[in-house]
């Protein structure tokens, strides 16, 4: 990648509160220009304090941060040229809408006649014309979350940070936020750096998804390479469900590896991330992707086990299985009218393919 496409570096980042324990650990990571990328990880991992301090509002405690090539060391907050959103919104109580829209336009001493202008170009591209004499307390969560995402956007920034942005919204609203702020992103071309726990919300909204763990990106990769290479047992847990067999590796071929369960039953899987004969694995593989009953036939990989639950979903049925092998196991089978339903109790085989098991590093 040419520096020109290159927006955002964090060089060698290291963040620490207590002089000890590491919250951000010799982070590298390139942000490119236009697009959105998400920091993905759980409480604790490290993604938020890479935002603030891209923000301005940390320091790291060693390491550099660039900007368009320039260095962030010593730039104020206010200098940035950094749109900034929060889950709480930040709005000010004592003004309307359009002031709070206008404000960092305000503070950037922008001309009053101009300032109108560009609020209300700002309103409309969230939708909200007409709301500008508004107070925010007048205002549903979903809407005080637009005027956040206008004044973020409305002094036309290089970058637009946005923390957990969604997080105070129900269900049904945040689904339909994650789809305009990326329809807005789209339409405007603004790179866009996004935290967030919700891997869904990420796999929804992202060009690239870095994944956090203990203060370090375990992979940084497109949404679709994460859920179907996940470069770790990490990651193939984090992102989407999951089933976990652990195993010890007996062979490796090329790109695929036989396992051998604690039963002593034998698998074939892609050899993702293997240390060899003899080690250890953790072999993943996506509730979707296994087969039971007829469909079990063909599949190289073939075990049994008994139905504990089925819950139905509308398109499909969860089946919660405990396998002969000793672990539990997750189907989503397709809902299909007249097709029986598997029974608590009943004894069933279950079936997937070799491509579809990934054998990790069970770290």
């Amino acid at each position: 990648m040419s520096g020109s496409d290159t927006l955002v570096s964090f060089r060698g980042v290291q963040k620490t509160y207590d002089g000890e324990t590491l919250v951000v650990r010799n982070l590298d990571l390139d942000i490119r220009r236009g697009e959105f990328l998400t920091l993905l990880g759980p409480s604790g991992s490290g993604k938020t304090t890479s935002l603030m301090m891209l923000a301005g509002f940390e320091t790291p405690t060693r390491g550099e941060i660039l900007l368009d090539g320039r260095s962030l060391a010593n730039v104020p907050p206010h200098r940035r040229d950094i749109g900034v959103v929060f889950q709480n919104y930040a709005l000010f109580p004592h003004m309307t809408v359009e002031e709070n829209v206008a404000f960092p336009l305000s503070v950037r001493r922008v001309p009053k006649a101009e300032q109108r202008e560009r609020a209300h170009r700002a309103l409309s591209l969230v939708r909200l014309e007409g709301f500008g004499g508004r107070r925010p307390g007048q205002l549903s969560g979903g809407q005080q979350q637009r005027v956040a995402l206008a004044r973020a956007l409305v002094f036309e920034p290089k970058l637009v940070l946005m923390d957990e942005p969604l997080g105070a919204l129900d269900k049904q609203l945040r689904e339909h936020m994650q789809i305009e702020i990326k329809h807005i992103h789209e339409s405007l071309g603004v790179t866009v750096a996004y935290v967030t726990h919700d891997q869904s919300e990420a796999l929804t909204m992202s060009d690239r998804i870095a994944v956090f763990n203990d203060g370090a990106i375990q992979q940084l990769d497109t949404p679709a390479g994460l859920y179907e290479t996940p470069c770790n047992s990490f990651v193939a847990r984090f992102i989407g469900e999951n089933n976990s067999l652990a195993g010890t590796v007996e062979a490796v071929d090329g790109g695929q590896c036989s396992v051998r369960l604690a039963d002593g039953s034998r698998l074939r899987a892609r050899a993702v991330n293997v240390a060899g004969p003899g080690s250890p694995t953790s072999l993943s593989v996506r509730p979707e992707r296994v087969h039971i009953e007829d469909e079990a036939q063909g599949h190289e990989n073939r075990l049994s086990g008994e139905v504990q639950e089925t819950i139905y979903h509308g398109d499909h049925l969860r089946v919660r299985m405990a396998l002969d092998a000793g672990s539990p196991f997750t189907i989503k089978m397709r809902f299909r009218t007249g097709r029986p339903v598997p029974k608590p109790g009943e004894r069933l085989p279950v079936a997937f393919a070799a491509s579809d098991c990934l054998a990790l590093d069970p770290a």
